[in-house]
Order: C-alpha cells, then structure tokens, then sequence
C-alpha cells in the first residue's frame, strides 16, 4: 500500500494512509534508521518498510506491505 512518512514537531514521525484517510503516529520501528524494516503505528498495524538511504529527506510516498494482509 501507498504511504507517506512525515516528520511533524507535535508527533514525531507519522504515516499518512490516503486509501484509507488514515493518519497515526509511529511508536516503535525495528532499526533506528527505518528504513528496511518494520514500523508500528499506533493502531497497531506493522508495516514492513524497503531499504533506502538512511539520508533520505522526508517527507516521501512510499510502497510499504502491511504484515498480515495481503493487499
């Protein structure tokens, strides 16, 4: 699914779901640099993230497979 990461002064790091209109903050990521692994937002999804540069600039739309869907 389509995703955008964002950093934001009140959240932190937040994900947009346009799909879905559905904004939430990330709570836990697996690596400190995000990228390439999996992130935890609030409503408790976990979405697996693909590698990248650890300099990319957000905020960026990426392709990110929620684990335990099939979409």
């Amino acid at each position: 699914m389509k995703i955008m990461i964002r950093r934001s002064p009140e959240a932190g790091l937040s994900i947009y779901v346009p799909k879905k209109d559905l904004e939430e903050p990330i709570v836990e990521s697996e690596h400190e640099g995000l990228w390439g692994g999996w992130i935890r937002i609030a409503n408790g999804w976990v979405l697996d993230l693909p590698e990248m540069a650890a300099e990319t600039t957000l905020p960026i739309t990426i392709n990110a497979r929620k684990r335990g869907d099939e979409e």
